[in-house]
């Protein structure tokens, strides 16, 4: 590929536009993860965050092969990507996109007809998936391994963690959202096997750990902490708290080494009671998403705990509680299902996710559905995505009556509750008044001035949501709320006051645009490489620095962990003036010595003898491994490059 002598991957996510109606997809199915499953009817009030497909930066982290990443591209640019000739492509997709990923393995085969096919997410579970899409290798679970075997490499290396943004495109009230916080992937998988859970099902209802030892996740967290300026973390870990004396060794790491990193959290409710609330604050978990599922106690984790109590007591020491419902299971009818909505609405979390029964191929709902003739092959893959209606038959309620159903049950959840973020100010300022704070114990006290530095800057926005919010019922809420804070944290300055008016300006043009049905929020393309020669790469978000970079020059440093590898790429002529730039940036750089230095030299560029062996002679200083790649026709200058490799570890190749 590009002339290199090397293999390549290029790993892709499905195409955008999301959420729009079209021969590939439904409007429902957006890709927002909270816009499109929580908050979904609350307006401006909404969080519209968007989601990188972590996986494929996992993979690509942890394998050797020269690879790059192309997260949510358009069609037109996958194509474009193509063209430069890559041996393998994997494109991962879930089954509501089995559309979009059969027309991008027929534009491979199309545009790059010796390119191989490799399909992986959980859309492979879909029976017979390989006579379905034209591919010529199907990877279901975990990725690293499988894929290390296929390219003959070794399947037991150490796992490298990549260091990537928890979320993009991030908005609360029309407005960007600034906090950084980076994501943690310790393991996938989960033991439980819930009958409905594809993720369990898909990791063949085990998990698999990435970082085993409380000690490897405390490293990896002050690795990326570096990298991303954040001690914030998503932790992407299905049931994180599951692994008790992983957490706990993790939790001693944390203070005596004095650092305080916070994370949002899935778990169950079986795995907080044992690991306790106490805990948990001294850990740092701020956010837990926790499956209440049902009113009644149909699943093995739930049993002989009180969700509405654990609820409670998690949001009265502040932690915020995002509780997840299911809708349209086997018992529920037109009666019944209205009280496990109230249920859900009643253990009064600060989010709600209510969910479709949806049987997902893999799964062993899907089977049980399946044997019993109940699923619905008339209805798309597209539309298997359970923000709309059911895909199979219920003895109690058709699909229409299902899509009423779950709408209804979003706005009243809005309407009795408040918008989330409401609830969230008010989950925080319960922190302030917590038993676990009241101590003499530093690392706790550190902990309080945390909260009590988020409460300040969540009451700078107080006054906007009291006159946004839309009933008399939300306003009287973020009045007695803003009373809350006025009396723990004492009356706010002019300017504090002040501020108000500008974000409900802003806020009420965001508004206005979601009304008149502008609600673009589909997330921009993301092109991330690994490993890749000089001639193979433009741009490297996070993992590069362009120390000179124009139309027919670039200069790229790569950190390697304290050593520096320096990539040239010349289109034009190299003309004295660049070369003197570039060294002067070079050492303002990297003043020490550097790894390796890769020079391509295209057949486009032009040069004085003398002025490339100078500048050669200059980067010789810096480092003993010079490779330079270059066409025929350039290399046909054989006494200069004879020269260059007698005087210098140098090595030339041709492409």
């Amino acid at each position: 590929m590009f002339g290199g002598s090397k293999m390549s991957l290029l790993l892709t996510s499905v195409f955008r536009p999301f959420g729009v109606d079209d021969a590939f997809g439904r409007k429902e199915n957006k890709l927002e993860l909270f816009h499109n499953q929580v908050t979904r009817e609350q307006g401006i009030f909404s969080m519209r965050y968007n989601h990188r497909s972590f996986g494929l930066y996992f993979i690509a982290e942890n394998i050797q092969m020269p690879s790059v990443v192309l997260d949510f591209p358009t069609l037109k640019q996958f194509r474009k990507e193509l063209k430069k000739g890559y041996d393998y492509v994997g494109i991962s997709f879930i089954t509501p996109n089995f559309v979009k990923a059969k027309k991008m393995a027929e534009i491979v085969r199309e545009v790059s007809p010796n390119t191989k096919i490799i399909l992986g997410g959980h859309g492979t579970r879909i029976p017979d998936i390989q006579d379905k899409i034209d591919c010529d290798h199907v990877i279901t679970g975990e990725g690293i391994k499988p894929l290390r075997r296929l390219f003959g490499e070794p399947e037991n290396a150490p796992i490298k963690h990549p260091a990537l943004s928890s979320a993009d495109h991030k908005r609360i009230l029309g407005l960007p959202v600034a906090m950084k916080s980076a994501v943690l992937i310790p393991g996938v998988g989960c033991p439980n096997g819930c009958r409905f859970c594809s993720t369990s099902h898909f990791f063949d209802k085990t998990y698999t750990p990435f970082l085993e030892t409380g000690q490897q996740i405390f490293d990896t967290l002050v690795d990326l902490s570096a990298q991303m300026k954040t001690d914030d973390f998503f932790v992407m870990d299905e049931n994180f708290l599951l692994h008790k004396d992983r957490a706990m060794e993790l939790l001693d790491l944390m203070q005596q080494n004095n650092r305080f990193f916070n994370f949002s959290i899935f778990s169950s409710a079986e795995a907080i009671t044992a690991f306790g609330i106490d805990n948990m604050l001294r850990l740092g978990v701020r956010y837990v998403w926790i499956g209440a599922e049902s009113r009644q106690v149909l699943f093995e984790k739930n049993k002989g705990i009180d969700t509405g109590e654990l609820v409670a007591k998690m949001r009265q020491n502040g932690i915020i509680v995002l509780a997840s419902s299911i809708l349209f299971l086997e018992h529920q009818d037109k009666d019944n299902i209205y009280e496990d909505i109230d249920f859900a609405i009643g253990l009064n979390p600060d989010f709600t996710q209510f969910m479709q029964l949806g049987p997902l191929p893999q799964t062993k709902l899907y089977q049980e559905y399946e044997e019993k003739g109940m699923l619905r092959h008339d209805i798309p893959f597209e539309e298997w995505h359970g923000q709309h209606r059911i895909w199979f038959d219920h003895p109690n309620f058709t699909g229409e009556e299902t899509e009423t159903i779950l709408r209804n049950a979003f706005r009243k959840e809005f309407e009795q509750l408040g918008p989330s973020i409401l609830r969230s100010g008010q989950t925080l300022i319960n922190s302030l008044s917590s038993p676990v704070y009241q101590t003499e114990d530093p690392y706790l006290l550190q902990r309080y001035q945390q909260q009590l530095a988020k409460c300040k800057a969540y009451y700078w926005a107080l006054t906007a949501l009291k006159w946004l919010v839309p009933t008399a019922h939300m306003k009287q809420q973020a009045a007695q709320l803003l009373g809350e804070y006025r009396r723990q944290l004492g009356r706010r300055n002019p300017l504090q006051v002040m501020a108000a008016v500008p974000l409900y300006a802003l806020a009420t043009i965001g508004r206005w645009k979601m009304e008149l049905g502008y609600e673009a929020h589909n997330p921009r393309a993301i092109k991330t490489m690994f490993r890749l020669e000089p001639a193979m790469y433009k741009e490297m978000k996070g993992r590069i620095q362009a120390i000179l970079r124009n139309r027919k020059t670039w200069a790229i440093l790569e950190d390697k962990g304290g050593a520096y590898e320096l990539s040239l790429h010349f289109s034009g002529k190299i003309r004295e003036r660049t070369v003197r730039k570039l060294l002067k940036r070079l050492n303002e750089r990297a003043s020490a010595s550097l790894q390796s230095i890769k020079i391509n030299i295209t057949p486009l560029a032009t040069y004085k003898e003398e002025t490339l062996e100078a500048f050669i002679d200059k980067l010789a200083d810096k480092s003993n491994d010079i490779r330079i790649y270059c066409s025929e026709a350039q290399q046909r200058n054989k006494a200069l490059f004879n020269r260059l490799m007698k005087k210098h570890t140098c090595s030339v190749n041709t492409y």
